[in-house]
């Protein structure tokens, strides 16, 4: 299925969740960053139950440091 990641569009499987994006299609670190999924604040702690579906618009959003 599709779904757009900061205004990319990406292929995932079927069954996939949070979680299964961040490690498994995007190989990103996820240490320091908000999701939100069409607008909606995703807690950390829902990533690995929180599944996404076809046309999902996620946003992902990286603390940094400074002043």
């Amino acid at each position: 299925m599709e779904v757009t990641v900061n205004q990319q569009h990406f292929i995932v499987p079927d069954n996939c969740n949070v979680q299964a994006l961040l490690v498994d299609v995007l190989q990103h670190p996820h240490q320091g960053l908000a999701i939100a999924i069409n607008e909606a604040i995703i807690p950390k702690t829902q990533w690995e139950s929180c599944m996404l579906n076809a046309g999902d618009k996620i946003i992902i959003i990286k603390a940094t440091q400074g002043g």
